[in-house]
């Protein structure tokens, strides 16, 4: 088999134009693109050409004699995968469609507020029409959302997917509105007002929480709260994680992809996690930490588990590599019949080292309560069986760190209606009223992968086109541009917003720094500390050109307009030298 896929979709479906013979599935309009955790080549129609690896822009697929051994198992995923779904329908040529366009055109201003995936994958379909400029607007100083923020820093490959979001940010009429946050800075209403439409994608912002006693315990957090620490998260920066004093075991309630990861890192060797981006004081505190094994539980069987089958295949590299343990406790029910289910019996079936540090994916175990005083000493768990049903059988498991990973949830955004059931914003087709649509999780939940954000942003924006072409979305009734438009606004409020060419200061100065000592980037995690530097890139004097959207906007004028001095973003106490504070915030 000449070009194996290695990893979760990104769904820019690149791959599958570039192919000349369609053997790549499930292609754009097939059943199952949009929620196929993979891609997958056709070993019988492939041609050894070369062009899908050539077009895959997050480095995805290989030739088979380029796998590592960790990659091995993909060679039969692959082909396994057409023992299925032969597709003996399919045609020599993938089929592109025409490109659709506005039956009315007229400028179209559209505000994406949320800069994650969900939000920059709308501003791409958006811009495919010469009519539409969009500004994405962002709480944070820094765009990419979970990718930049909720990837596992071992999973570099996998926040390759931020090269797809740098090229979209060089289309013609995009424009960041970086650090303002939307119902602080800046109402619903007053957006709604300057903008022909608002495409909301701001993600889930909170943990659900596992309704326990003691859940309010020193030692008890979310995984939320630790993958924003360890991947310098400006919100969760000032989270007390003492591993040193956690004792040898943590527990991860909950079996997602999260959950795995959040096992991985803790039992990462620190010196593995040394070249990646990770947090500087998580990086410190891993180094130093005394957990040996973490304890992954699942309320019901390994055939039901969430995460996915690369997830899983990841973790077992490890075990192969002789890098960690995995330790398989099925709860007696067995570990299904799937693929997942061979790779979990291929790792109960290996011998522990005693010298790694371990995992252990533990099944039909609930947790009841947390124990402890001063902090978490134990977590209760009831035995359960295959479908969560406690059998009365219970025994405590001593940690002193219990992390839960039961799932995202979004919360009401002002304005909108909002089901408090499912977290979710009601909809149809992406929109909620003409004019106001979402995207992401706010319009799905928590569920899919990076690329299952494409076909769902790609749904919204066709619901707010359809909407244009059929009269229902007026023109906004301010000028955005004007002397009462959103960049008038923010400057009266004191808002100093950023823009991409401030994004990309900080990105410079993050890999500069992460240079410097053999790192990908040391992240800056402070909020001041980010717009420090975006604000010395500008100029020292603090003056800055305010923009249009885009490079190229149409009829775009410059305006010189007086910005927030340097100076005037550094909290108290911060020293007065480029030096003192970057090596403050870089520590972090």
């Amino acid at each position: 088999m000449p070009y194996v896929v290695t990893r979760s979709c990104c769904a820019d479906a690149s791959c599958v134009v570039a192919c000349p013979v369609n053997c790549i599935h499930p292609a754009p309009g097939e059943p199952g693109f949009a929620t196929a955790e993979m891609l997958y080549v056709d070993p019988d129609g492939c041609v050894d050409c070369g062009a899908c690896a050539t077009a895959c822009p997050v480095d995805a697929i290989k030739p088979h004699t380029a796998l590592g051994d960790d990659e091995l198992a993909y060679l039969d995923i692959n082909a396994g995968y057409f023992d299925v779904f032969p597709h003996p329908d399919r045609t020599p040529v993938a089929v592109v469609p025409p490109q659709r366009r506005l039956r009315q055109p007229r400028p179209v201003r559209v505000a994406v507020v949320g800069a994650g995936p969900a939000g920059l994958y709308a501003a791409d379909e958006l811009l495919k029409h010469p009519e539409v400029s969009v500004d994405v607007l962002e709480r944070l100083p820094t765009p990419y959302g979970l990718v930049r923020a909720g990837v596992a820093p071992d999973h570099q490959d996998t926040k390759r997917a931020q090269q797809l979001f740098a090229q979209i940010e060089t289309e013609r009429g995009f424009r960041y509105r970086l650090g303002v946050d939307v119902g602080r800075d800046v109402s619903a209403a007053e957006l709604q007002e300057r903008y022909d439409a608002v495409v909301w994608s701001v993600g889930a912002a909170t943990d659900r929480s596992l309704g326990l006693p003691g859940e309010q315990l020193p030692g008890s957090l979310s995984a939320t709260e630790l993958v924003g620490w360890y991947n310098g998260h400006p919100d969760h920066q000032d989270h007390a994680v003492d591993l040193s004093a956690t004792g040898a075991r943590a527990v991860v309630v909950g079996n997602g992809n999260v959950a795995l990861d959040v096992a991985r890192v803790l039992t990462t060797d620190p010196d593995v996690l040394r070249t990646t981006d990770v947090a500087g004081l998580a990086w410190a505190a891993l180094a130093g930490s005394a957990v040996r094994e973490v304890v992954v539980l699942g309320r019901r069987s390994a055939a039901h588990a969430a995460y996915t089958l690369p997830e899983l295949l990841g973790l077992a590299a490890l075990a192969e590599a002789g890098r960690l343990n995995v330790v398989v406790d099925d709860g007696g029910a067995g570990l299904g019949d799937d693929r997942r289910a061979e790779v979990l019996a291929r790792l109960a079936a290996r011998e522990p080292d005693p010298s790694l540090r371990t995992v252990v994916l533990r099944f039909c175990a609930a947790p009841v309560r947390l124990l402890g005083e001063e902090r978490v000493t134990g977590l209760e768990v009831v035995r359960t069986d295959a479908d969560a049903r406690p059998t009365g059988q219970s025994e405590v498991v001593a940690t002193g760190l219990v992390l839960r990973s039961i799932g995202y949830r979004c919360e009401p955004v002002p304005g909108l209606p909002f089901d408090e059931t499912s977290g979710t914003v009601p909809h149809d087709g992406g929109r909620v009223v003409p004019g106001t649509y979402v995207a992401g999780w706010l319009k799905r939940g928590p569920s899919g992968f990076i690329g299952t954000n494409k076909t769902c942003s790609a749904e919204t924006v066709a619901s707010l086109l359809d909407d244009l072409d059929a009269g229902l979305v007026p023109p906004p009734a301010v000028d955005a541009e004007g002397p009462d438009g959103l960049s008038a606004l923010l400057a009266a409020r004191g808002v100093v917003e950023l823009d991409r060419d401030d994004w990309r200061a900080i990105d410079a100065e993050e890999r500069r720094r992460g240079a410097a000592t053999g790192r990908v980037r040391a992240k800056i995690v402070e909020r001041e500390e980010l717009l420090r530097v975006a604000l010395e890139a500008r100029g020292a004097d603090g003056y800055a050109p305010a923009r249009k959207a885009g490079d190229g906007e149409r009829g775009a004028r410059w305006r010189t307009t007086r910005r927030r001095a340097p100076t005037a973003a550094r909290p108290a106490g911060t020293g007065t030298t480029r030096s003192a504070a970057s090596a403050s915030s870089t520590q972090r």
